[in-house]
């Protein structure tokens, strides 16, 4: 057992609880679902220059065959970047926060979006980031994100233009994360991205993990704790998971504990 301390949101009316990452035995009664920065990958200045380690990619190819494919990515950046990242595998994937969806069938999902609101947001960010060296946009499939990690004195004007550049685009949504500020063209979150996954096979009907780091985990975590599944925070900050881990090395041991003791509630049966 990983012994924690949760400090939750009081602005929610949450208390202070201690919680343990709890022993699965047997993860075909489970669906793992995992952001992909901060957690399963270390965050970086520049998005494409992230690496996954060996032993996680190793962990996530031995977790999907022992849970018997119900193993996602609950990640903002698109599904092809995490194909890249995790090449060769082909993982069941949400991308952009749930904006794209790579389903376990390798059905990939596309809504509608304005991408019209999404260039004029994007046209109004960049005297900003002409300006002020060390800010970055980032394009992806249905959303725009402006990158403040190399100026971090810069958050609360970075957050004010967006703000204002997304005010009469009733179809966006803003995002906050780690040093960064996102607008997605589509109402969707991680937690209805979660949601829709357990709702097919080979996730349906299991009881829900999530692990991730950031606040746009949160919504993740929310759906999780509803459904009666395991959520779990990595790193400090308020949250609204039940359970935390220090670090991603300390959630990589936890799900290699998970697949060695696969298969030992049938030896302990009398």
């Amino acid at each position: 057992m990983i012994k924690q301390v949760c400090s939750l949101l009081p602005s929610i009316g949450l208390a202070n609880c201690t919680m343990s990452l709890p022993d699965v035995i047997d993860p075909e009664r489970f669906a793992f679902f995992f952001d992909f920065d901060g957690t399963l990958a270390e965050i970086v200045e520049h998005p494409e220059d992230v690496q996954v380690s060996g032993p996680a990619r190793q962990a996530l190819a031995q977790l999907w065959q022992a849970s018997g494919g119900a193993v996602a990515i609950i990640t903002g950046r698109d599904i092809g970047a995490i194909d890249h990242f995790l090449d060769p595998e082909r993982l069941p994937i949400a991308g952009v926060h749930g904006l794209t969806r790579r389903d376990g069938s390798g059905h990939v999902h596309h809504p509608d979006f304005d991408m019209a609101a999404l260039k004029g947001i994007e046209a109004a960010l960049q005297p900003l980031v002409d300006r002020e060296a060390g800010l970055f946009l980032e394009r992806k499939h249905g959303a725009v994100a402006l990158h403040y990690r190399q100026r971090p004195e810069l958050e609360d004007e970075c957050r004010d233009a967006m703000a204002r550049a997304a005010e009469k685009a009733g179809s966006i949504t803003v995002r906050r994360g780690k040093m960064v500020v996102e607008v997605v063209g589509y109402p969707s979150n991680k937690g209805s991205a979660i949601d829709s996954f357990l709702q097919e096979k080979p996730f349906l009907g299991r009881t829900p993990i999530f692990a991730g780091d950031d606040l746009t985990d949160e919504d993740g975590f929310a759906l999780v704790n509803e459904r009666g599944g395991i959520s779990i925070k990595v790193g400090p900050g308020d949250t609204r998971a039940h359970h935390r881990v220090e670090s991603r090395e300390a959630l990589l041991a936890w799900l290699n504990s998970i697949i060695a003791n696969r298969g030992n509630e049938h030896r302990e049966q009398p």
